[in-house]
């Protein structure tokens, strides 16, 4: 029986209990059927977004198992099971094997919103690269570039930062196209934005095989950094559809902090945190197995919204603007 667990990367606190033994694979053999069956019923019995993604499983099976039991090749097994897994339109959902890694990639049909050719060319200067925080004062404001939730953070690399901004009106955190990674890096931020004990968001984890069958929501609570300085004034966030998981978690974080906004255009979601378990040929697979949501009781699977939307579009970029950052700034320094 091989061991189900979880990815906890994504977020800390959550304590997901995934580390059961998960009935199907002890006499499971490594033939189409058995490996698409497996996958399709760990699907049924552990994936928690059904409901929200409006999606009947059982339809899905009777589609895509015939497709599996007539493949003649592992590529074309991984093709029809990928496929499969792609109905979900969850980037938190994906088979791993020796040759491919299933992907669904939620900002290809939106726009950019982004550029950091535009934003080194003509607002950075001569910025500071602090470990992996590009940072600097743009008129009058402060402006912290933070590119992967997957490069750390240390504290003193924070201190510097905010005592270089100590004094302005306020600091935009540029989070555009960071695509997730370690959480715990976006909580070391974000206590630097309260001043107290504050619910940053809440989940629920899909503890059985029934459609129903969750844990009790759970709020999860953030307490200052109370050892070190704090950020100052108004907190703009800007966001892109290609922020995604951690970064839509630390987004999520934003709309319980007083005094902080989102700028740009609604995240990418990825409210899920992984879970994964073997086939019987040895692949590998993920899934969504818990559900997240905002303060305000929203599931942000599909996104974390705005508070204030702005676009930049092509040609804002081929006149070297970037309308997002010029309405942060404006924002800050006006507080409208």
């Amino acid at each position: 029986m091989r061991k189900f667990g979880s990815i906890l990367l994504l977020v800390i606190g959550l304590g997901v209990t995934a580390c059961e033994n998960l009935f199907y694979s002890s006499e499971k053999e490594n033939n189409n059927a058995d490996n698409f069956d497996v996958l399709w019923q760990a699907m049924k019995d552990r994936y928690a977004l059904f409901e929200y993604k409006k999606i009947n499983w059982d339809s899905i099976q009777t589609v895509y198992r015939p497709l599996a039991l007539q493949a003649q090749s592992d590529q074309e097994l991984y093709d029809v099971m990928a496929a499969m897994l792609n109905t979900l339109k969850d980037g938190h959902t994906n088979l791993r094997t020796p040759f491919d890694i299933s992907r669904y990639l939620p900002y290809l049909e939106a726009p950019a919103n982004y550029s950091f050719d535009v934003l080194e060319r003509n607002y950075l200067g001569d910025y500071r690269i602090t470990g992996y925080l590009l940072n600097q004062e743009i008129d009058g404001v402060g402006y912290l570039h933070y590119r992967s939730f997957a490069t750390p953070i240390l504290e003193d690399e924070l201190d510097f930062v905010v005592d270089r901004f100590k004094g302005l009106p306020g600091v935009i955190i540029d989070i555009r196209n960071n695509e997730g990674g370690n959480p715990e890096n976006g909580l070391k931020i974000a206590a630097r934005l309260i001043k107290e004990r504050t619910k940053i968001y809440s989940f629920k984890t899909k503890n059985g095989p029934g459609p129903s069958d969750f844990s009790e929501e759970k709020d999860i609570f953030l307490d200052p950094n109370q050892q070190n300085p704090h950020f100052e004034g108004r907190i703009v966030v800007l966001t892109n559809r290609k922020v995604y998981s951690a970064g839509s978690y630390f987004s999520a974080y934003i709309k319980g902090i007083p005094g902080a906004i989102l700028m740009g255009d609604d995240t990418g979601g990825g409210c899920g945190v992984p879970a994964g378990y073997d086939l019987p040929n040895g692949w590998y697979f993920n899934y969504s197995s818990t559900i997240g949501y905002t303060v305000d009781g929203l599931n942000f699977e599909g996104g974390v919204p705005v508070d204030i939307r702005v676009e930049m579009t092509q040609a804002d970029i081929a006149a070297g603007r970037d309308p997002i950052l010029e309405r942060a700034i404006q924002y800050i320094k006006t507080g409208s």
